[in-house]
């Protein structure tokens, strides 16, 4: 078997069962996320709690799996804001060049010269946390990666025959572009998807690691992190449980991303 294919097939697995196990969350979970018990504090696993519990008694599995489903939330809402704006904005420039072309990739190069983390905390600082600021924040910041990937992507087949055939037979620009050219940009549209979606796990992760991201009650991954520090050495596993489902997470869309660029070659 090619590495190729092992990465996209191992990459989607792995995305997939942590996407079923978020879905699943949201309509069921052992035991309601939110709920405190006094009388199980810091529990280690057992067969109540195979992850077990956390300072206040509530249910780590169960947490795990209610995050999980906000972490995909953010995420996919991140890159279908970043990607359907960036695509356009990267096809209409990347076909018709020009100054405004210019204008645009340079303030992309402007954007894209700052750390991410730094922009999203600028941003969320103006807007105040939550999820849905950190999506339009996130979702904003990930506008210049997708039109700088398809903007070079449509330069590339914008002179080829295919293109040049359909301008012989009078077909107009918007349908060149999006029935044309975009449908043979798609695996690499759909690699910049996936490293948008690694990329958005991570951000959301940070954000509410550091307080600014989905607020409590509601469970969030990265929050789950950053509440386990004072509990590392008397309760490892509070820790554990939101540490690895991220860097599965993380891992499973990392190699799926790998997959696709291999497509390519």
């Amino acid at each position: 078997m090619k590495k190729k294919n092992f990465n996209l097939i191992a990459g989607g697995a792995i995305t997939i069962f942590f996407l079923l196990i978020a879905l699943l969350g949201q309509i069921w979970t052992p035991y309601e996320p939110t709920a405190m018990d006094s009388m199980a504090v810091n529990l280690a696993p057992c067969a109540a709690h195979p992850f077990g519990t956390d300072n206040f008694g509530r249910d780590i599995l169960s947490r795990v799996m209610a995050g999980s489903g906000s972490t995909f939330f953010v995420a996919v809402s991140t890159v279908l804001i970043g990607g359907f704006f960036g695509t356009l904005i990267g096809a209409l420039t990347g076909y018709f060049g020009g100054w405004a072309d210019n204008m645009i990739m340079r303030f992309n190069d402007i954007l894209l010269s700052f750390p991410s983390i730094l922009l999203a905390l600028i941003f969320i600082s103006l807007l105040g946390s939550g999820s849905y600021n950190i999506i339009l924040a996130l979702g904003i910041l990930f506008i210049p990666s997708f039109a700088r990937i398809v903007r070079s992507e449509v330069i590339r087949y914008r002179d080829l025959d295919f293109v040049k055939s359909a301008r012989i037979m009078r077909a107009g620009h918007m349908r060149i572009i999006f029935a044309h050219i975009l449908p043979n940009a798609g695996v690499s549209i759909l690699t910049a998807a996936a490293i948008g979606f690694n990329n958005a796990v991570l951000a959301e992760a940070s954000m509410s690691y550091l307080g600014l991201g989905i607020q409590p009650p509601d469970p969030s991954l990265g929050r789950m992190l950053s509440e386990a520090q004072s509990y590392l050495s008397n309760a490892p596993w509070y820790a554990i449980a939101p540490g690895v489902t991220i860097i599965l997470i993380i891992l499973g869309f990392s190699m799926v991303s790998e997959g696709l660029r291999a497509l390519k070659e």
